[in-house]
């Protein structure tokens, strides 16, 4: 049996409390969100509110759901995330996969040019401006386009592709299969987990971006959850957010005395948050292999 000196338990006691108290300061702000979005508005303006509603209440999540901004806005998100993961991950593995091909010249040229978009951009000022010229400005697709080939991505999916057996690639040759059947009958295939992963990241990534929707979006209709989420954010009078929904929302905040504008808050919040992470359950065993396989070379 191990016999553990005094130090060594001060130590793991120590580390096990910090780790405890940052847990719980990591995770608390997200559940008194939820405590606050199911406790009525007046009750809570009171203060008080700390682990469980005081006065429980899903009139704020009413508000919400009869507010069609809201709704359109979610549907943009739902739009974008779905469309931008499949389109941005199908063109990066096929860059990726173009990128990883040892006979391909100049290859080396090509990385070093990707590698250099990574840490140094256009500017805002010639990017609005670019995408003005391509006919991207008040459209959904700019929140497509501009993001289809992630250079991180590409660079995990060229490491990835280029550990698979040069034999698989080999006997796809011998039975007359071309680049591209090779990439989507047996290298993309075998490229699961990776996929899984890079896809979970996009998905976060697009529903989680407010910011060009705030500067080439001026049609309410196409913008996401995220970027109407963060003009409640900055209403900080009720009447202002009151003058931004339509006359069912307006009608039922009338008659629900109990909503107010941190409450409101709130439960748009946790609309916007809790479909992403009910995703990360079924993805998370794809975490750890996925990135690990396609970024480390033996």
């Amino acid at each position: 049996m191990t016999h553990y000196s005094f130090s060594d338990r001060f130590l793991v006691g120590f580390i096990y409390i910090f780790l405890i108290l940052l847990a719980f300061t990591s995770f608390y702000p997200f559940w008194n969100s939820i405590v606050v979005s199911l406790n009525e508005g007046m009750d809570t303006a009171k203060g008080g509110i700390t682990f469980w509603p005081r006065s429980f209440t899903w009139d704020n999540y009413k508000v919400v759901f009869e507010d069609s901004r809201l709704i359109q806005g979610f549907m943009v998100t739902i739009s974008r995330t779905v469309v931008g993961t499949i389109t941005s991950i199908l063109f990066t593995a096929i860059f990726a996969y173009g990128m990883s091909r040892r006979e391909l010249m100049g290859r080396n040229f090509y990385m070093l040019v990707c590698v250099i978009t990574m840490y140094f951009g256009g500017g805002l000022i010639p990017t609005y401006l670019l995408i003005r010229d391509l006919g991207l400005f008040n459209s959904f697709w700019v929140f497509i386009i501009p993001s289809l080939v992630s250079v991180w991505n590409m660079i995990i999916f060229r490491t990835f592709f280029r550990e698979l057996p040069q034999g698989l690639e080999e006997s796809a040759k011998i039975d007359g299969t071309g680049h591209w059947g090779t990439f989507f009958r047996i290298v993309l295939p075998l490229s699961g987990p990776v996929v899984a992963t890079l896809a979970l990241f996009t998905a976060v990534a697009h529903w989680n971006e407010w910011f060009i929707a705030s500067i080439y979006i001026m049609n309410e209709k196409l913008l996401p959850i995220q970027t109407i989420l963060r003009q409640i954010l900055f209403s900080n009078i009720a009447t202002e957010q009151m003058s931004n929904m339509d006359a069912g929302a307006i009608a039922r905040m009338n008659e629900v005395k109990t909503v107010t504008s941190k409450s409101l808050t709130t439960a748009t919040m946790m609309v916007a948050t809790l479909p992403i992470i009910c995703i990360y359950p079924f993805l998370q065993r794809f975490f750890v292999k996925g990135v690990l396989v396609g970024s480390l070379k033996e």
